[in-house]
């Protein structure tokens, strides 16, 4: 009779030894190209100019991607609430399985009005954006 946990103790040891081997193979095959650019601490490989305190970031960026967060995660809230509906339905009648929802997106909506009223929503062109597109047309 085999115990149990050699197995899960074999899959532990292969979960382990396959990523380290294919880090250390990479490791010795791939080229080594040193470059200052690479070297840098900034994303993109440029040689960053500066300090990065004067660098101005435009909040409109961050209340985009806030909305987008909101709304995508409505998504996985409404998504499990259409899978069941015809059943709730069904079960407790249309009313009470329709209500919540419509609560739920009647706050969405009037955070989404909040959000437009305050120009939330309204994206913002800098001056350097609008003096380089008069160049275009």
């Amino acid at each position: 009779m085999s115990n149990p946990w050699i197995a899960i103790g074999a899959l532990a040891v292969v979960a382990l030894a396959i990523p380290l081997t294919m880090m250390a193979v990479s490791s010795l095959l791939r080229p080594s190209v040193p470059e200052q650019g690479k070297r840098t601490t900034y994303e993109s490989g440029e040689v960053p100019t500066g300090s990065s305190r004067q660098i101005k970031f435009n909040i409109q960026y961050y209340m985009v991607a806030l909305l987008f967060v909101v709304f995508d995660i409505e998504t996985v809230f409404i998504f499990p609430w259409t899978v069941i509906y015809s059943d709730a339905a069904a079960e407790f009648g249309m009313t009470t399985a329709l209500l919540p929802m419509v609560v739920f997106i009647a706050i969405l909506a009037i955070g989404l009005g909040w959000a437009w009223r305050n120009g939330a929503v309204q994206w913002v062109r800098s001056p350097r954006a609008t003096k380089g597109a008069d160049t275009y047309e």
